[in-house]
């Protein structure tokens, strides 16, 4: 049996005149001395012995990502990897898996002995509340195996105002990697929201805007690539921290919005450019019911992003509305879709859950009816069985089919407008 380092922890045990065997002051002069045989060590040194193995771990240069060109997914298995958990969204998925294969084939361009320097690939996704950006930036994290952390940008604020400052978005990478430097270092963060930090206006601001073209400004040393000093707890709480030097060249950002009310930027500017006697012509092609997939970066900028963080994410692309045939397949087909969720948590309960046909068609239209999006299908199916989820465990059935009349009883007795994204 491997014997303790200091069986004794004890400063009573050790005479007056014994020393620190590493200090050398004596027990006098310290809080607690620490004696082994023949050995003694203080709190001090204690202390100090902690800081230098967490220092080692954090600086640690070991990597895991050794992974060679071949053996990097494809864009297409990319894709058919994120079919099997997002419904839809084929062109977000195509620009998404492109944009990540080579951005991890620039982590290898190393090995090229040639001038040519790969820029960076971050991505904007635009898309109402509920079309699956998240689920997107998150599964294809869980895919290639990187450290991957989600942002809210709401919270964020230039440095040296109440909220979070911007090196957070590197503190909570680095949490998720260990502190892992070089892991976090080729990690992929999603900043949601990044709509909500638009500037008020399209013209600069004259007062000092905080929480959005001050945010904006701050992100942009992020996004382009740069070494970031980032406190390991955080900001301003612990002033007295060691920084930890990051380097963000490698980190792909995936950036998230509604943008609500773009759509009148995209349409103003359709109109604008259509005009004399093809106007009709051209206006006759224009999908009115989706304006997003004519999305440009000028109506980012005209929504009040600053045109130095759009020119950093060049990867502009769109996530459609979903529609009715894409909500009652969320509902089902995916890997870990919302029916296949619940199913698993009966069964772990030795029991069968099954719905009825028309219950998940009610579920739809519902769903349609109040415009709830994908995440007010799973607070709908949470209604329906809430009372089943608390009496069944404390039966001995093998079996619950939830029926149209049960569902219809359940969704009637609730105010579904609280289940509303938008």
């Amino acid at each position: 049996m491997r014997k303790a380092l200091f069986p004794l922890v004890n400063h009573n045990m050790a005479k007056p005149n014994d020393k620190c065997s590493f200090c050398g002051r004596s027990k006098n002069e310290v809080g607690l001395m620490i004696t082994g045989e023949g050995v003694n060590i203080c709190n001090s040194c204690v202390e100090a012995a902690g800081d230098i193995l967490k220092e080692n771990r954090i600086s640690k240069s070991t990597t895991n990502f050794q992974l060679k060109q071949e053996e990097l997914p494809k864009p297409k298995e990319i894709k058919s990897y994120l079919d099997q958990y997002v419904i839809g969204q084929d062109e977000a998925k195509k620009y998404l898996s492109v944009a990540v294969y080579n951005h991890y084939k620039r982590l290898l361009q190393s090995s090229l002995n040639d001038d040519v320097e790969i820029e960076k690939s971050n991505i904007i996704l635009v898309g109402s509340t509920g079309t699956g950006k998240t689920l997107l930036a998150r599964t294809i994290a869980k895919q290639l195996h990187v450290p991957f952390t989600i942002v809210d940008a709401t919270v964020l604020t230039e440095a040296g105002y109440v909220g979070e400052d911007i090196e957070s978005i590197l503190t909570r990478l680095l949490q998720v990697a260990d502190y892992n430097v070089q892991e976090a270092e080729r990690g992929i963060v999603f900043i949601d929201e990044i709509d909500k930090i638009a500037r008020k206006g399209d013209n600069p601001s004259i007062t000092r805007d905080v929480s959005g073209e001050g945010v904006q400004q701050g992100l942009l040393k992020l996004l382009e690539g740069s070494i970031v000093n980032v406190p390991p707890q955080g900001g301003r709480k612990h002033p007295d921290q060691k920084m930890i030097p990051v380097n963000t060249q490698n980190i792909l950002f995936i950036c998230g919005g509604a943008f609500d009310g773009i759509e009148r930027k995209i349409a103003h500017r359709l109109n604008t450019r259509v005009v004399g006697y093809g106007a009709s012509k051209n206006n006759s092609q224009v999908q009115l019911d989706n304006l997003l997939q004519y999305i440009a970066p000028q109506d980012l900028k005209s929504f009040g992003l600053i045109p130095e963080i759009i020119g950093r994410l060049p990867i502009l692309t769109y996530l459609n509305p979903l529609d009715r045939d894409a909500l009652r397949k969320i509902l089902t087909e995916p890997k870990n879709s919302i029916i296949k969720q619940y199913t698993k948590l009966f069964v772990m309960d030795g029991v069968t859950l099954v719905f009825k046909e028309d219950v998940l068609e009610y579920i739809v239209d519902k769903a349609m009816e109040f415009k709830l999006g994908a995440r007010g299908l799973r607070s709908m199916v949470e209604s329906i069985i809430m009372d089943e989820m608390y009496e069944v465990p404390s039966k001995s059935i093998n079996e619950l089919t939830i029926t149209l009349d049960l569902a219809q009883t359940k969704i009637e007795k609730v105010n579904l407008s609280r289940f509303k994204t938008e």
